[in-house]
């Protein structure tokens, strides 16, 4: 019978995996968030769907998803990483740029939207703190389903976005508190309720004070530690036990390990290998996430759906709708641009899957009855559901949507973290040389790098210095190439270059890449990829030397620097031209966290710039 229970878990395993494989890629290509395929999926094969015919149909047993109970543990693996992710996210820097809508806007969106439900929950007969718990779960918003939406469509960029983008920041970070909160209601003493709140919030406080004092001290170092190792599958294992680490410090203290882990999330936020960290748990995120959603939907219950179709329909309208009113009245409050307000209010109003995190809490701990968070869930689910289709009707709303006059932070474009910049890729000898160049003209740059003592140091010097490999396009995006100046490949290891001219110009067809070559047919390869302009060692060398030979034998000055500059422009034309046609190169292997560079050839600089 063990032997039996054991395949099904597999075997549902192997069922999402399988749906992970096939609604990814069909609801990408349909342009609809993968979350709402997941939700299907799981409707769908779940226990309350097809799966309830496996008695009947024998063979619905092998393709659908009989137990539940066995992967939902991986499935709270996925809303701890949800919380490491959106705590990554949120940098002092970004709070800082958008105080005035996330602390401003966002609270004041929170606060009314869960005054009002509070009100109407307990005026449908629920006991109060129940009605705390829920208001507060249905005031927030999908931050997995609005963002990714609103950047598939290029909105995250105007006042819409940017305004929607603030409010969902705030909703993330009062997840915490509400989480101390529901943990504080729950009185599992049976003492004074004022008593138990205080001691609970109280070990709330304790628990955050001792992850941000252990994580400031000890992350940074670990994190270093791991660096220099060079090894990507121990740099993926250090972020895996911080991220489950802090986690379970919370849950030891008997608050949600999806707390520690965003505490985590936000202490590594302000350090320079946060998007390596980002870029490297992506992956496991996206699947477990994508298997939290599986089983969300597979508890929604068609048949207390079918039974109060009425009620549950009337409902998440409702929600809808008053939600939408009350961010309406608010965007007009905080002046927003009146052509955003339709986009932002009607993609915010449905429920998030942070709701379902609140609400199972609650029910875990007691708080609010099984069947009153079962429909709680189902509600959320269902407005989720119509998330994409109602920012659709907003933006098409907003699609005469013109700048507003005020506020200053959700007129302008949010600024990436390389807009406007040059991302300078090696921070060596002759990266540092780059960007000194680039900081006496003052052009703002970026320095990416694989070591971290160099990156440690140049931080140290006040550089804006990430750790990471650029040669990956989600860093990349990350680091902000889509609205960068340029971007400068300093390595002196041919692959690392090439790896890198390749993806960076696969991503933005439109943006300066100067490169550094080691010769002239390491140039030609590099302008066959897709470089604007490409440094050979040996080459530049040569005119160097030349040139100084010309003007200590005699020859005027103006004369020598013409006559180098048209040798370096018919250099540049041949190159250019033999480039012209990719010569076939060698297989690069997958590269690690660091590169060594190959030994130097006759006549190549040394490892300056590495």
């Amino acid at each position: 019978m063990a032997e039996v229970q054991h395949g099904a878990g597999f075997r549902d395993a192997l069922i999402f995996l399988a749906m992970a494989g096939v609604i990814v890629p069909v609801f990408h290509r349909l342009k609809v968030s993968p979350v709402i395929g997941f939700l299907l999926g799981g409707l769908c094969l779940g226990p309350h769907g097809l799966a309830r015919f496996a008695d009947h149909v024998p063979w619905l047993g092998y393709v659908t998803i009989t137990d539940i109970a066995s992967v939902l543990p991986l499935a709270e693996l996925g809303v701890v990483f949800l919380l490491f992710t959106i705590g990554l996210e949120l940098s002092f820097e970004r709070l800082k740029l958008m105080h005035r809508l996330v602390f401003g806007l966002g609270t004041a969106q929170l606060i009314a939207t869960a005054t009002v439900l509070v009100g109407i929950a307990w005026s449908l007969g629920l006991p109060m703190v129940a009605a705390i718990i829920i208001a507060f779960a249905l005031s927030l918003s999908s931050t997995a389903i609005v963002l990714p939406v609103m950047a598939e469509r290029k909105r995250l960029a105007t006042t819409a976005g940017r305004t929607s983008f603030a409010i969902l920041i705030l909703q993330d970070l009062a997840v915490a508190p509400i989480l101390i909160t529901i943990t504080a209601m729950a009185n599992p003493s049976g003492g004074s309720a004022v008593l138990s709140f205080s001691k609970a919030f109280a070990s709330g406080i304790a628990v955050i004070a001792v992850l941000v004092i252990g994580g400031r001290l000890l992350l940074r170092p670990l994190m270093k530690l791991v660096a220099r190792s060079g090894s990507q599958e121990l740099f993926l294992a250090a972020c895996l036990l911080i991220a489950m680490g802090s986690g379970l410090i919370a849950s030891a203290a008997g608050h949600s390990m999806a707390l520690g882990a965003f505490l985590a999330g936000l202490l590594l936020a302000e350090t320079e290998y946060r998007h390596e960290i980002e870029v490297t748990i992506g992956p496991f995120k996206g699947l477990l996430l994508g298997l939290f959603f599986t089983t969300a939907g597979a508890q929604l219950d068609l048949v207390a759906l079918v039974q109060k179709p009425a009620l549950l329909l009337g409902l998440a309208l409702g929600l809808i709708v008053v939600k939408t009113i009350l961010l309406l009245a608010l965007l007009r409050a905080f002046r927003i641009a009146a052509s955003a307000h339709a986009e932002v209010a009607l993609s915010l109003a449905p429920a998030g899957e942070l709701g379902l995190v609140l609400i199972a809490a609650g029910g875990a701990m007691g708080v609010i009855r099984p069947e009153i968070a079962a429909l709680a869930s189902i509600l959320v689910l269902l407005t989720m559901f119509v998330t994409p289709f109602l920012h659709s009707a907003g933006m098409h709303l907003s699609q005469r949507q013109r700048v507003g006059a005020l506020p200053n932070e959700a007129r302008r474009p949010e600024q990436g973290m390389g807009e406007g910049k040059v991302i300078v890729v090696g921070f060596g000898r002759v990266g540092q040389v780059v960007a000194d160049m680039l900081k006496r003209n003052r052009i703002a740059y970026i320095a990416v790098d694989v070591e971290p003592a160099v990156i440690a140091n140049a931080r140290k010097a006040g550089v804006d210095a990430l750790f990471g490999d650029a040669s990956r396009r989600e860093f990349l995006q990350r680091i902000g190439i889509a609205q960068a100046r340029a971007l400068v490949a300093t390595s002196s290891d041919p692959d690392a270059v090439e790896r890198l001219v390749r993806v960076a110009r696969a991503e933005r067809p439109d943006l300066i890449i100067i490169a550094r070559a080691r010769d002239a047919d390491h140039a030609a390869k590099l302008y066959a990829l897709g470089a604007s302009d490409v440094v050979p060692e040996t080459v530049e060398a040569s005119l160097q030397l030349a040139e100084n030979v010309l003007v200590d034998i005699g020859v005027p000055m103006g004369l020598v620097i013409a006559s180098v500059h048209e040798r370096r422009d018919e250099f540049r034309a041949a190159l250019q031209k033999s480039g012209a046609t990719p010569r076939p190169s060698r297989l690069a292997r997958r590269p690690g966290l660091r590169r060594d560079a190959p030994e130097p050839k006759d006549g190549d600089a040394d490892e300056a710039g590495r």
